[in-house]
């Protein structure tokens, strides 16, 4: 199984619009990545994302470039305090490939446990505005991470 994590593009700041919506960088940023994974020609059984603006905008950005049999869905336990703990139960009964569009520290308490097992440090993946990773999970149900990408590396 392979566990696609992407954290929201960057957002507007509440003082100009309290929803939070994408920036125009955070929509640059998110098409950017989303090209980029479009040419690993990804497969997902879903994408799921959190009830927050920027989430979901971002989820429908990669929904137009990543292959997605099911669509997207919002999600509960997606939300930048929610415990990790939450989608880390959930993982051990999902067998196929999925995308979980969030926030920080949710993403990166996460990748945390999966990687660590524990919770160590939650900026142990540093999750830039629009950053992705792809982490597996072998056989035995250990993950490792495959590739960690962020939208100012790319030059497309």
């Amino acid at each position: 199984m392979l566990l696609y994590l992407v954290r929201h593009g960057e957002a507007k700041g509440e003082l100009e619009d309290i929803a939070r919506p994408l920036s125009d960088k955070g929509v640059a940023d998110v098409n950017k990545i989303s090209v980029f994974l479009s040419k690993l020609h990804i497969t997902v059984a879903q994408i799921h994302h959190s009830n927050k603006l920027r989430a979901v905008q971002t989820a429908k950005i990669l929904s137009e470039h990543i292959k997605s049999t099911n669509g997207t869905e919002e999600m509960s336990g997606l939300l930048p305090m929610d415990e990790p703990r939450i989608w880390f139960k959930r993982l051990e009964t999902i067998d196929d490939d999925v995308m979980l569009v969030g926030h920080l520290p949710h993403l990166g308490g996460l990748a945390c446990l999966l990687l660590c097992g524990n919770r160590c440090r939650q900026d142990l993946m540093d999750f830039k505005a629009a950053g992705a990773c792809a982490l597996k999970r072998s056989q035995s149900g250990f993950w490792s991470l495959e590739w960690f990408v962020t939208p100012n590396i790319l030059t497309l």
